[in-house]
This record gives C-alpha cells, structure tokens and sequence, in this order.
C-alpha cells in the first residue's frame, strides 16, 4: 500500500473526513509556496495540475491557470525541477501526498515508465489521467505501480454498476467521484442530490468489489447484467458493455475498501460538509483556483483551506 491509500485510508479508518486540495504548477511564480501553504492548513493530500493546452475536463478557471502557466514557460520538465528544489516538507516526508493531475498526452509522449519514474523522483506518490479510459489503462496501472505511485481512477454518473465495480477493484488511492458531467468548477445546487446519489453507488460499489466473485455475480443477476440496464458511459471506464477487467479482476486481491471521495463543483466549506455527510472526502479544486488568480497570497489560501478543513470535520 503506498501514500495516497495509507493517509487517506488512516484518515477514514479513524472517522476523520479526507480533504484533497489542489493547485497548477507553475500558475504563479510562487506556486510552491502555496502549495505548502495549503499542506500547513490541513489538506490531507494536494492535487498538483501539469498544465496542458487543451485541458478537456476543465473548465474555466482551470483553463486559465493552465494557459497562464504556459504563457510564463511552465512545462512538465520544469516542473519536476522546481518541485524537486522546493521539497515541501510534509509532501517529502509523504504525511501530505502529492497527486500528479495530468492528460495522458504528457504521460505517452514522455512514455509510460519515465513518466511515472519521474512523478514519483520529483515526489509524488500518486496520479490521476481523466482522459484515459480505465478499459485501456493496464499498461498505464502497471507503469504506475512499478514506480511506486497509486494510479486513481474515476466513475461518472454515467458509469454503469458493473463497470463502477470494476474500478472500484482497479483503482488505487481513492475511488474519485466526478460527481457532474461537466467540467470542473460546475455547480449547481440542483445537482447536489445527483452528487449524493453517486456517492452512494461509489459507496456500494466499493462494498460489493471488496467481496468474492460468487457474491458479486449473484448481486450482478443474469448474465452480469447488473441491478438496472443503464447507458454505456463515454469514458473514465467504458469498455463498450463489458466490464473493465473482468477476467483479471476474478484474479486480483478483492481488497477494495479505498476511500471514495467527491469532486467537481465541491466550492463553498458548506457544500463540503454536505459531501463527506456522503462520501470519506472531498476534492476541491476551481474554488482554490479562482483565489490564486485573484492574486490571495499564501496566507489567503491557508485560511480558506482552513475554512474547507474546519467545516468537513464538524460534519462527522
């Protein structure tokens, strides 16, 4: 087990709910600082975003922190250098972990082995592509595993309960909830009952992966079929109706009790606390964002991390 599963696996053991945070590398000049910043005011893991030209699952805030970080000259290689002078104290020593957001245009194009090698020597313990379909990430999952990150991987709302089950096995980490299907930064109070929902499949998912394969075909029901007939989802898991992995998942460790946490639209400390009322935490991501644009120094951003940890542990 490594990090990111062992600090946030501690953290649900104990009741306690998770808080991941996140920033783009290189917004900023001193990016670095308000990483720490973040991990001094009690995220329990930080999302760090490789900037990309052409970030499809982001949304606007997002998108304007990547093209400001390119505009300033931020690539994947600077990045790793400067993360690797910078050497935020908690992150080092893994208390805090370090989360590689990242398209697979940049893992492919470094290739697989030296990409995720050099995520995990600048480190970083774990990694997440949004745009990889889980049925076409083994070479990816192993690549991963062989540098010793935790590979985590995502379900939608139109992720269909075989398929979730099956990632629920695959991933490694957590099981990250993409709560809407939109991009980040989308909220809605309309669709915080959608959210909850999901957290509830994610929830039971997880519970059925982590039984035997004769427990899980008679929850499945006729020909694996599922509870309910539902659409194939587009990505993050589908594999055109078959479930992801089927015959390697019969093999694997039935050890699925990760963390299921929630992200996209999580923006106000309120609806953070409404979220880990369902779920083991949260992500939060455009909200932080949008202040590091805004100019909040470092001291800004522990405060409103702050606020995040504050109101998710009086939820519990």
């Amino acid at each position: 087990m490594s990090r990111v599963e062992t600090v946030l696996g501690r953290a649900r053991a104990a009741g306690r709910p998770s808080l991941v945070s996140y920033i783009t590398a290189g917004v900023r000049a001193d990016w670095t600082d308000l990483l720490a910043a973040m991990i001094d005011a009690g995220a329990d893991a930080v999302e760090i975003g490789l900037p990309f030209s052409d970030p499809m699952l982001d949304g606007p805030v997002i998108q304007q922190a990547s093209g400001t970080a390119i505009r300033r000259g931020a690539n994947t290689t600077a990045i790793l250098a400067e993360l690797r002078r910078a050497r935020p104290r908690a992150g080092q020593e893994g208390a805090v972990p370090l989360i590689a957001m990242s398209y697979a245009n940049h893992a492919y194009h470094r290739g697989l082995a030296r990409y995720c090698g050099e995520l995990a020597e600048a480190g970083f313990s774990g990694t997440i592509i949004p745009d990889l379909p889980a049925g076409e990430a083994d070479e990816y999952l192993a690549a991963a595993a062989g540098a010793g990150l935790d590979a985590t991987l995502m379900v939608t709302p139109a992720t269909p309960p075989a398929q979730m089950r099956a990632i629920a096995r695959r991933t490694r980490g957590f099981l990250y909830v993409m709560s809407v299907m939109a991009t980040t930064g989308s909220t809605n109070e309309r669709d915080d009952e959608r959210r909850w929902a999901l957290a509830a499949r994610a929830l039971a998912a997880r519970a059925l992966a982590a039984q035997g394969p004769a427990a899980r075909s008679a929850a499945q029901g006729p020909a694996g079929l599922g509870p309910a007939a539902q659409p194939q989802a587009a990505w993050a898991g589908d594999v055109g109706g078959r479930t992801v992995g089927e015959e390697k998942a019969v093999r694997e460790p039935q050890d699925s009790a990760r963390p299921v946490l929630i992200g996209f639209g999580i923006d106000t400390p309120a609806r953070a606390a409404a979220a880990v009322r369902h779920a083991d935490g949260v992500i939060v991501a455009s909200a932080l964002m949008r202040r590091v644009l805004d100019g909040a120094a470092s001291p800004d951003i522990a405060r409103a991390v702050g606020d995040l940890r504050a109101a998710i542990d009086s939820a519990r």
